[in-house]
């Protein structure tokens, strides 16, 4: 602790100021985290327990033996966090937060140790991306490939609940309300977002065995929370080998270039279908059945039970087949062309929410 004035002096990066600034900011953000895992519920998440262990997280940088071995970065600070009489939950903390997480590394071992190594590499990511510095090639000076893979990790293997989306925000407000300031545009979040979702596309394929349609058809509905992609996943395998599965999966395809072809929506959508303007059983029916199906999937994702969800939406197929055998879409009756493709449009996004079947490799083009 009494190296933390000396950390003023030691550039992070120039546009991102010092690592005493760093500090803060990850004070900040692993307070942020622990507190929203406490208000959810895990009774273990420290708060003020994980504000000391990001304090203490960057001290050792100013120490002689970093200085000669940067590989012990983190280690060294959690050695004398302990010698200094530190609570066990903090310096344990602090020798793990840094750890450079491949896919065999194991994740820090307490959950204080998890918020300090999420908000020090999120820190990382949103701002050496707010800056520009965004990996290209084998250029990556920052490790930034490595600190999302470690992001996707410590999710998935502490099963937290955690929303990258309110994560990042919650980064880039922190990096724009403390010196030196630095602004974080929505567009530099959403690629912050797609960046770590390509990590956990690798993570998903490789290591968690899910076929690349699957993942991309997963992700693609959201990639909001990994613990909850990894569930919807899992339910999507499960129900892959159905009869109802690939055949909506082909329709679903359909559905998709028809919209695509159609040109932008707001020069087709309606605020809702018509009933009225329903004039063939098939439509009359398929509406019915999307809206009865809609419910019943509903509930069924509420509860989490997603393989239920996705075997109700599977059931749609005969009224889905029935549709396009039966009904021309691009009517030359403008009323009726706008209504169908309104139609179509709610299928695919009521039923994406979980998997986007659209995403889905099948036999039948």
């Amino acid at each position: 602790a009494d190296n933390l004035p000396r950390l003023a002096h030691v550039t992070y990066e120039s546009r991102l100021g010092s690592y005493a600034g760093k500090v803060e900011r990850i004070k900040s953000l692993a307070g942020w985290f622990a507190g929203q895992w406490f208000n959810s519920g895990v009774l273990q998440a420290d708060v003020a327990g994980s504000i000391r262990a990001a304090e203490l997280a960057k001290c050792d940088l100013v120490t002689g033996m970093v200085g000669e071995f940067p590989e012990l970065q983190g280690i060294v600070g959690g050695l004398y966090a302990k010698e200094q009489g530190e609570a066990d939950e903090v310096a344990w903390a602090v020798y793990d937060h840094y750890q450079q997480l491949g896919l065999d590394e194991p994740i820090p071992r307490n959950l204080t140790g998890c918020a300090v190594a999420l908000a020090d590499k999120l820190d990382a990511l949103v701002g050496c991306f707010a800056v520009g510095m965004i990996p290209s090639g084998s250029s990556d000076p920052f490790a930034l490939r490595r600190a999302a893979l470690g992001i996707v990790k410590i999710i998935l293997e502490r099963k937290v609940a955690v929303s990258l989306t309110a994560s990042i925000s919650a980064a880039a407000g922190i990096l724009e309300s403390q010196p030196p300031k630095t602004q974080v545009s929505a567009q530099v979040q959403a690629q912050v977002l797609e960046f770590i979702a390509d990590r956990a596309r690798f993570v998903f394929k490789e290591r968690h065995g899910f076929a690349y349609d699957e993942v991309s058809a997963t992700l693609a509905a959201s990639a909001d929370e990994l613990v909850d992609v990894e569930r919807r996943l899992e339910a999507l395998k499960a129900i892959r080998k159905t009869k109802n599965f690939e055949p909506l999966a082909t329709a679903f395809k359909r559905i998709r270039k028809i919209i695509e072809k159609a040109g932008p929506a707001e020069a087709w959508k309606l605020p809702q279908v018509r009933e009225d303007l329903l004039v063939e059983e098939a439509e009359k029916k398929l509406h019915a059945e999307s809206r009865q199906v809609a419910r019943a999937a509903g509930e069924h994702k509420r509860g989490g039970r997603y393989r239920e969800a996705l075997l109700a939406i599977a059931g749609l197929r005969p009224a889905v087949d029935n549709f396009f055998d039966q009904v021309l879409v691009m009517s030359e009756d403008e009323a009726l062309r706008k209504n169908r493709l309104t139609l179509l449009a709610e299928l695919l996004s009521e039923f994406s929410t979980i998997a986007d079947f659209s995403e889905i490799v099948t036999t039948e083009k």
